[in-house]
């Protein structure tokens, strides 16, 4: 793996030179666009307002529009200069148990490896937050955006989890969510005993990606076929009249599939 970002860590008045490294890789399946008419690719380009010319990827650059038609070009080493600091640093503001962060504000992983003659304090870093059970909140600047995130111990590594800001979120209160109303006692027992069967510790090894292989699968029929027979049904919303008797039913599968 190559490194996307090389900096620091900073807690305190301590500097950690380290590597980031992207924690996630594309598995799905890759689709091309195509002309329905003789199934040529299709490609797309960058042109010019100007005069409609295609240009080259080499003679694009940034610019920011501070007045009508008029640009200041931003090349790529000038996002640095602006926070030369941030741009080169993981800025541990504070320290926090894991549970305090909402799972809505988790993003993307990423590992840290310490750069050159920088494994010693690495590792103390490392234990220090084993030790302490928690991650620290911290900040830094990414392809010319500044991102918050939460680093944490994994085993010998640091992982920077990539957090969403507040302002990220949208504000769910325009949906139309029922008020916590009165429910029957024994359908909340019933519900509560499901949930009790069916727990069990999270193993994410378990769990994979099965639409790609029924994808796969749908994909060989059309060539072979050329159609696709539906696999499967769109499930029926359980009516409040068949409420208990699909709870009874879910109960007793429950009792004999432990997760």
């Amino acid at each position: 793996m190559k490194p996307i970002w090389t900096g620091g860590i900073r807690f305190g008045l301590i500097y950690i030179p380290v590597n980031l490294y992207s924690g996630t890789k594309d598995h799905q399946l890759t689709f091309h666009y195509l002309d329905k008419n003789d199934n040529s690719r299709i490609h797309y380009g960058k042109y010019r307002e100007s005069d409609g010319k295609e240009v080259s990827k080499d003679d694009i650059v940034k610019g920011y529009e501070y007045k009508k038609g008029e640009y200041v070009i931003m090349e790529d080493s000038d996002f640095e200069k602006a926070d030369v600091k941030k741009s080169n640093t993981i800025d541990v503001s504070s320290f926090v148990t894991v549970g305090e962060i909402n799972t809505k504000y988790f993003d993307k992983p990423y590992y840290l490896e310490p750069a050159e003659n920088a494994a010693e304090i690495y590792a103390l870093l490392v234990q220090a937050l084993k030790k302490s059970k928690k991650v620290g909140v911290a900040t830094y600047v990414f392809k010319t955006h500044e991102h918050l995130a939460a680093l944490k111990a994994e085993g010998d590594m640091l992982v920077l989890n990539q957090l969403r800001f507040a302002t990220e979120l949208r504000d769910p209160s325009e949906l139309t969510i029922p008020k916590q109303g009165k429910v029957k006692k024994e359908e909340l027992n019933m519900a509560i005993d499901i949930i009790s069967n069916m727990e069990g510790k999270f193993d994410p090894k378990k769990y994979k990606d099965s639409y790609v292989k029924s994808l796969k699968k749908a994909i060989q029929e059309k060539k072979e076929k050329k159609t696709i027979t539906p696999k499967g049904k769109i499930p029926k919303a359980t009516e409040v009249t068949d409420l208990m008797k699909e709870l009874k039913k879910s109960l007793e599968k429950s009792k004999k599939v432990k997760v």
